[in-house]
């Protein structure tokens, strides 16, 4: 059993690509958790997608036992976190988990958007805080003017600030110490009842349900019976492991540890993130206060290709949403895709690593609806109405209001970006709050801009915009009336309700000519016209005709009566009109995907 005193948890917070990943191996690399041969780099990062795109999406946590200059053992439990805005939740639970954070910030680059989310969620938590520069190797760093804006917009002493190269392993050996100094140990509740606070869960085919926790008070042993306090059910703790990275099996946690806890659990909702697990035996009397709910921003229909899949994509997302508690979904019909589900998700960027997610670890052919937010409708009757899904979008004359969510947005630029970042927000309704020059060359936007104005393009627009150098961060603040229809797609006079969006007035008529331009492209030609329309209401505000495949009937009627080809004519141009009537248009997967992806 470890002594609490001789534990330290903390976690590495910062922006995106600000080298928490790599910081992480460093530790682990000094320490010796890993051998030589098991290092690589962004060791931590052990899903493909966050190898491939160079971004955390899971935290992850890595136990360590570190020899200090005092010469004792201390064990280090060190949590990984993810640095995008649409993260932010996995950000909290870790933090839930530690006493102190590394605040990690770049030496080029200097405090950015997420960086000053995350240190507000560390503070609202009562963390200790370690300010560490790090790319302190480049040769463009400029250690003292970001330690000027760690005190000017974080509010953190960054006198003892720790330079570091996590590249270099320069500076290591000091962050080192200063995580045994200034991060306070666990509270030592080893007497109390076991309470084990479930920030993480996922599912493993040999285990079952894992669950990944921190001992608050108390401690468990193999074979003693858990209970899970939100239901009440119990099951045999049959492993019991660290994470070194790699598993290593233990016989207990005590307080202050963080490790893996699995039993018999078969069923994924058994073992919830937020949950608080005690002993069956003695079992505490509350519950730890779990984490707030994750506010869904994003909602999207996910539909299988072949409908047979439809049992396999709903194993699929109970296993994900065990793993990613902030993916909500609910079952949805289209009448163009058949059965699927309608997803909640955090942003843009989440939802596009859970399509990859479904479609690279369950082998699963998707197609994805467009993303909408949730509107709140207040109708004629006085009942109010929030809605997700643009399909189900009632009959305009019975709305007296429609409502749309704004939010806060925090955008961190150079000072040479500003005109185009501001006709960015300009044209996306966006309302100016401020302008501050942080430094003589980095400025703060802050802009109140309605929510489904973002969610088509808008993160890669500000980074082409700014060449990469800005970044937003945003939070919804409140609910407004706006002018808001609900577009639909015609093709063949029948409305595709997939294709459904909600959008501005002004901006609906230039959106229904691009998708339809678009559709014209990539739907194939049929033996008939097929007219593709943008309606709203009634009312077609554009259109295209995509031509009909042409064959000459007349070719074999050479010389004689030229009556007998106009008869012929006559023929087909009945049995095209009767073809249009009755004619079934099949919409390819690509068509959807290419609409989805329409660029303004």
């Amino acid at each position: 059993m470890q002594d609490s005193k001789m534990i330290r948890n903390f976690c590495i917070i910062a922006h995106i690509d600000h080298g928490k990943s790599t910081l992480a191996d460093r530790f682990i690399e000094v320490t010796g958790s890993l051998s030589s041969r098991e290092m690589r780099d962004q060791v931590l990062d052990s899903m493909d997608i966050e190898r491939e795109r160079g971004i955390t999406i899971k935290a992850q946590t890595a136990s360590m036992i570190y020899n200090s200059d005092d010469g004792q053992d201390y064990l280090f439990n060190l949590i990984d976190t993810p640095g995008h805005v649409d993260f932010c939740y996995e950000v909290s639970r870790s933090l839930a988990a530690c006493e102190g954070a590394l605040v990690v910030v770049d030496a080029v680059q200097g405090v950015e958007a997420q960086t000053v989310a995350n240190v507000q969620l560390a503070m609202k938590m009562n963390l200790t805080l370690i300010p560490v520069i790090n790319k302190i190797d480049l040769p463009t760093a400029e250690p003292d003017r970001v330690k000027t804006e760690i005190e000017d917009e974080l509010a953190i002493d960054a006198s003892e600030a720790i330079l570091v190269s996590a590249k270099t392993g320069q500076g290591l050996k000091e962050l080192l110490e200063a995580v045994v100094t200034r991060i306070p140990p666990p509270a030592d509740r080893g007497n109390e009842p076991l309470r084990a606070l479930i920030f993480d869960s996922w599912f493993d085919s040999y285990l079952g349900a894992v669950s990944l926790v921190r001992i608050i008070s108390g401690g468990i042993k193999r074979h003693q019976k858990m209970q899970m306090m939100s239901s009440g059910k119990t099951f045999e703790t049959l492993k019991i492991g660290r994470l070194t990275p790699k598993l290593v099996d233990c016989e207990g946690l005590y307080v202050g540890e963080v490790g893996i806890l699995s039993g018999s659990i078969k069923t994924v909702s058994d073992t919830r993130v937020g949950d608080t697990i005690t002993l069956a035996e003695n079992p505490a009397p509350s519950a730890l206060q779990g984490f707030e709910k994750a506010n869904q921003m994003v909602f999207g229909g996910i539909y299988p290709l072949d409908t047979n899949d439809f049992p396999a994509l709903k194993e699929a997302l109970e296993k994900l949403q065990l793993n990613d508690s902030s993916l909500t979904f609910e079952t949805e019909a289209s009448t163009a895709l058949g059965f699927g589900f309608r997803a909640g998700f955090l942003g843009l960027l989440h939802m596009e690593i859970v399509q990859e997610r479904l479609e690279r670890e369950y082998n699963l052919d998707l197609i994805f609806s467009a993303p909408s937010v949730v509107y709140k409708l207040i109708l004629t009757d006085g009942t109010q109405l929030e809605l997700d899904n643009p399909a189900r979008f009632p009959d305009p004359m019975k709305i007296e209001t429609i409502l749309e969510p704004y939010v806060l947005m925090a955008v961190h630029t150079p000072e040479e970006y500003i005109g185009s970042l501001l006709k960015l927000l300009q044209d996306r309704r966006g309302i100016q709050r401020s302008l501050d020059y942080i430094s003589t060359k980095r400025v703060r936007l802050l802009y109140e801009i309605p929510l489904n104005e973002m969610i088509f393009d808008f993160y890669d627009r500000l980074k082409s915009i700014s060449r990469g150098y800005a970044s937003m961060d945003y939070e919804l603040i409140d609910y407004r009336p706006g002018t808001l229809v609900k577009l639909d797609i015609l093709v063949n006079s029948e409305p595709v309700d997939a294709l459904s969006i909600i959008i501005h007035r002004e901006y609906a008529e230039a959106k229904g000519r691009n998708i339809c331009k678009k559709l014209k492209d990539i739907l194939p030609r049929q033996m008939f016209r097929v007219a593709l329309q943008a309606a709203i209401g009634s009312k077609i505000i554009a259109r295209e005709t995509l031509s009909a495949f042409r064959k000459d009937v007349t070719a074999k009627c050479y010389g004689g009566d030229i009556t007998r080809k106009k008869k012929l004519l006559e023929k087909q141009k009945e049995g095209k009109k009767r073809m249009r009537q009755v004619g079934n248009v099949d919409i390819p997967q690509n068509a959807f995907i290419a609409i989805f992806k329409i660029d303004e």
